[in-house]
């Protein structure tokens, strides 16, 4: 999907030289230490750029990446082999929160889940405010159709 514009933010898919930025703003999701980039950070980073119905989807602002999410497009047996699509790691640094960058990024998402031929997209989160659940049935989800469990496995 080409490059939008919007609201003094440009939005993109990640680019390879985009991980260590990535990094950084991922330390929001958890509130930890920017991990070292080592070979394995580096060889899972390959394996992610060359997969295809991994999208990372960048917004920059100020010539930083300031919000981002993962969509994985998800092939499909039913629902007449239509994928999904699922949503994971959305983050705006806390600077640029409640001004509607994480909004578009969402948006951009839905396009490219569009573009793919997806029937649904899928979102979980682990936050319990009602600010951010709220925030996410503003951005089109709700927390009716389905009912998500997760296993922890670590």
């Amino acid at each position: 999907m080409d490059r939008w514009e919007g609201a003094a933010m440009l939005i993109r898919e990640i680019e390879k030289s985009d991980l260590p930025e990535l990094m950084e703003i991922y330390t929001y999701l958890h509130d930890s230490a920017i991990p070292a980039i080592n070979n394995e950070t580096e060889a899972l980073w390959c394996k992610i750029m060359n997969d295809p119905n991994h999208h990372i989807i960048a917004g920059i602002t100020d010539n930083r990446i300031i919000s981002t999410c993962v969509l994985m497009i998800i092939p499909n047996l039913t629902h007449n082999q239509r994928p999904y699509a699922l949503i994971e790691n959305v983050i705006t640094h806390p600077a640029y929160r409640n001004q509607g960058h994480a909004t578009q990024i969402l948006e951009y998402a839905k396009s490219l889940a569009v573009d793919n031929g997806c029937y649904k997209i899928m979102l979980m989160t682990g936050s319990k405010k009602d600010t951010t659940l709220t925030f996410y049935e503003h951005a089109g989800y709700n927390r009716s159709d389905k009912t998500a469990f997760v296993q922890w496995l670590i």
